[in-house]
């Protein structure tokens, strides 16, 4: 049975992710819909990319995951189908995609061509859906799309690395429930620029000078607990998708407040790492 997973901007309120499943059932009664995520912000594109990569790997081989995001289309933004890593993906050429092929060569990538059949408006609705109901059927992508040999990629989704490979400059891409944030370094690029020097990490006037393992790491368990104090503490982690993320512990930006409400980091800010050069 073919899995299909949504990850929209559409939000809860409104019909399109309800429309949006009801056409793919339309076409294939038995298939399995998941819902990854429909409160990406709107037309946020590095944060449906940080999302969808963290996300589609726990899913079965063959899975075909819709992304519905900035999916209007015009001349400067195409519709395209990729096979990458026995899955397949099918969203706009508007960058989206970049930040998992960066990591994985895709396969195979079309640009789909069957809009001519299709007059529409809602091309979630009514293009993806039905590329997304052709591929669960078992067909190619030939035939939805012309072969293309690469995508747009997302500004600024690598870090910046100074000359003399003293410096990391990354920006924020996502804020998750918690208001933890989470930049774009991963722990692999860190670890190849660092070359186990010591280090600052600034995130405006905040300074850390070491990363942890988990959450828990920052509470010395030999104090009583009732005389820790820990919660809102901030620190940082490489997170499980291995990004740099800065958290504040047991965060709640109703008590204790959060990395962004209280650093006052937003998505795109910068945030650095200075290496230390050993004598």
């Amino acid at each position: 049975m073919a899995i299909i997973t949504l990850t929209t901007d559409f939000g809860e309120k409104d019909h399109f992710v309800g429309a949006t499943k009801g056409a793919v059932y339309s076409e294939l009664p038995n298939v399995r819909i998941v819902d990854i995520s429909h409160s990406v912000s709107p037309f946020n594109i590095p944060e449906a990319a940080y999302i969808i990569q963290n996300a589609y790997s726990s899913f079965p081989k063959g899975t075909i995951h819709i992304i519905g995001i900035d999916a209007e289309i015009n001349q400067e933004n195409k519709h395209i189908a990729i096979k990458l890593d026995d899955h397949y993906f099918i969203c706009a050429n508007n960058g989206i995609m970049s930040m998992i092929c960066s990591e994985i060569a895709p396969e195979k990538i079309v640009e789909i061509n069957i809009h001519d059949k299709i007059q529409t408006s809602f091309p979630v609705l009514d293009v993806f859906v039905k590329v997304a109901c052709h591929i669960a059927r078992g067909g190619t992508l030939e035939v939805i799309g012309k072969t293309i040999g690469e995508i747009k990629p997302i500004k600024n989704i690598v870090p910046y690395v100074n000359d003399d490979k003293t410096q990391i400059i990354g920006r924020v891409i996502y804020i998750d429930n918690y208001g933890n944030v989470i930049t774009n370094i991963k722990r692999g690029f860190f670890e190849t620029v660092q070359k186990g020097r010591s280090f600052e990490i600034s995130a405006r006037n905040y300074k850390f000078r070491k990363i942890f393992k988990k959450y828990s790491d920052l509470i010395d368990f030999t104090i009583p607990e009732d005389k820790r104090h820990d919660e809102g503490k901030g620190l940082v982690v490489f997170n499980s998708g291995n990004f740099l993320e800065i958290a504040v512990y047991k965060s709640n930006s109703a008590t204790v407040g959060s990395a962004s409400s209280l650093m006052g980091l937003g998505l795109m800010d910068t945030v650095s790492v200075k290496f230390i050069k050993t004598p």
